[in-house]
C-alpha cells in the first residue's frame, strides 16, 4: 500500500537574512535529506494564505490540508477549540487569548510594549497558575460574567475563552506575535462595543498579573512574567467536510498545536499526541519520528501528517540559532530515520513537505507570500536536481491556490490553475 506523508516546517521559509551573509535559513541550514527529496522530486512554490486572509498557520495549515479558507475560515478559535472537546453552540464566539509579557515598569496600561507573544515560551504549570489566579480574583470574575465568557484553561501560553451573545460583526482584534515590541495602546481591541469589554478585561488581568506570585517567581528566575492577556483570532463555529469523503484517504495528525489537531478533529482524522512534544525547540522530536513511523505501519490508515512548530516559535522568539537548529534536526532527527527505515522495509510512499508560510527573522512576524513545496515519490525517485530553498523553487511551478497540494500528493487532478508545468 502506497503511504502518503505530509511533513509541516512552521515557518521555516524566510526572506534573506543579514546575519547569515545575504542567505535565508533554509538556504543556510545544513538539511541533506530534505535536500535529497527536493532533488529527486517536484520543486515549486505556492500560496496557502491567500489575501486578504491572516498571513498565519490559521489559514495555511487550512489551506494545506485542502480547506480553501476562502470558503471555510471562521477564525483560528474555533479550530482550537475544537481539538479541545469544545463545542460552540450558535451565537458562541471563541477566541485565543494569549499569555503575554508585557514591558515592566511605571508605565500606563496602553504605552506598554509586547516583550513576548507567549509569555517566554510559559511551561505547563505556570500557564495554568496564571489562569487560576485570574479566575480567583473577584474583579477579574465579575467581569467575565459580565462578559457571558468562559476561559478554558490549557498547559501553555494558547488558552481557548467562549463567548456567549456578543456582535462581533465588526470587531478587529491584531495577532500580537507580529508586532512584538510595540506599543500596546493602537493594537487592542476595535470596532464594536464588545472591544471595549475585551480591553477591560485585559486591563483588569494586567493589574492582577503583574505582581502576581507566580510571576514574581519567573522574574527571580530569570524569566519573563506573563502579566497580560492578549484576545484575537475570534470566530464562530466551523464544519469541514470529512477528509476521507474529499480526498478517499484516512490518517493521522501528529502535532503539539491545537489549531493542527482540530483541524484534524473537525475534518475526521485521528489527533494524534506525542509525550513530550512542546511545540518549542526542546520538543520530543524522536517520539514525533516514532509516532510517524509507527501510524505508517497501520494498516488501517494510508495518511500521516506530521507537524513542527519549533521553527515558527524561534522566529517569533528572535532566536536565529534555534531556527536553524530546528529545520536541521527536523532534518536529521526525524527525517532521516524515518525515511531510512521505510526504504529498508521496502514501503512505497508520496512526501509532500513545506512551510505553511514564511516567518521573518526580520520583523519576527509572518509573511504571506509564496513558499516553496517538494514532492518526492520513492518509486519514482528523480527530479530538479535543486535544493529546498526559496530561490529555487521559483524555478518550479507555481501553484496558485495551496488547497490543491494534497490533490499533488494523492496523485489525483488538480482543480485550479496554476502556473508552470507540474
Amino acid at each position: 500500500m502506497m503511504k502518503y506523508i505530509l511533513i509541516i516546517g512552521d515557518g521555516m521559509a524566510d526572506n534573506p537574512v543579514e546575519a547569515l551573509g545575504g542567505k535565508t535559513p533554509l538556504e543556510a541550514a545544513n538539511i541533506p535529506t530534505i535536500d535529497r527529496l527536493s532533488e529527486n522530486g517536484l520543486l515549486g512554490s505556492t500560496v496557502n494564505c491567500p489575501k486578504p486572509l491572516p498571513a498565519g498557520s490559521e489559514t495555511a495549515i487550512l489551506s494545506i490540508f485542502g480547506y480553501d479558507p476562502r470558503t471555510y475560515f471562521t477564525g483560528r478559535s474555533p479550530m482550537e477549540a475544537a481539538a479541545s472537546g469544545i463545542s460552540l453552540a450558535p451565537g458562541d464566539t471563541a477566541y485565543r487569548m494569549n499569555l503575554v509579557a508585557l514591558e515592566d515598569g511605571e508605565i500606563p496600561f496602553e504605552k506598554r510594549k509586547i516583550l513576548s507573544h507567549s509569555a517566554g515560551s510559559i511551561a505547563a504549570d505556570d500557564a495554568l497558575e496564571v489562569v487560576r489566579t485570574l479566575e480567583a480574583d473577584e474583579t477579574f470574575a465579575a467581569l467575565l460574567r459580565r462578559a457571558q465568557m468562559k476561559i478554558y484553561p490549557f498547559p501553555a501560553f494558547r488558552q481557548i475563552p467562549v463567548q456567549k451573545g456578543a456582535d462581533n460583526t465588526e470587531l478587529v482584534t491584531i495577532p500580537p506575535h507580529d508586532h512584538l515590541g510595540e506599543v500596546i495602546g493602537p493594537l487592542l481591541p476595535t470596532g464594536c462595543e464588545n472591544a471595549e469589554e475585551l480591553t477591560r478585561l485585559m486591563r483588569e488581568a494586567h493589574r492582577v498579573l503583574d505582581h502576581a506570585p507566580v510571576n514574581e517567581r519567573r522574574r527571580a528566575e530569570g524569566k519573563l512574567p506573563a502579566n497580560g492577556i492578549w484576545f484575537w483570532a475570534q470566530g464562530s463555529a466551523l464544519t469541514l467536510p470529512s477528509f476521507r469523503e474529499k480526498f478517499g484517504h484516512w490518517g493521522g495528525v501528529i502535532s503539539a498545536v491545537p489549531l493542527c489537531h482540530g483541524i484534524a478533529a473537525l475534518s475526521g482524522l485521528e489527533m494524534v499526541s506525542v509525550e513530550g512534544a512542546t511545540g518549542e525547540i526542546d520538543t520530543n522530536f524522536e517520539g514525533k519520528r516514532d509516532k510517524a513511523l509507527e501510524l505508517l505501519h497501520r494498516d488501517d490508515m494510508d495518511f500521516i501528517c506530521l507537524h513542527l512548530e519549533a521553527p515558527d516559535e524561534c522566529t517569533h522568539n528572535g532566536d536565529l540559532p534555534g531556527k536553524l537548529q530546528s529545520i536541521e534536526w527536523l532534518d536529521s532527527r526525524i527525517l532521516a530515520p524515518l525515511f531510512a527505515a521505510l526504504d529498508e522495509e521496502k514501503t512505497d510512499y508520496r512526501v509532500l513537505l513545506l512551510s505553511d508560510h514564511k516567518t521573518l527573522m526580520a520583523t519576527r512576524g509572518h509573511d504571506g507570500s509564496p513558499v516553496p513545496f517538494l514532492l518526492y515519490d520513492s518509486t519514482q525517485p528523480h527530479g530538479c536536481g535543486l535544493g529546498y530553498t526559496e530561490k529555487n523553487a521559483e524555478h518550479g511551478p507555481f501553484i496558485e491556490n495551496g488547497s490543491e497540494l494534497l490533490r499533488l500528493l494523492f496523485q489525483q487532478e488538480i482543480q485550479n490553475e496554476t502556473k508552470g508545468k507540474v
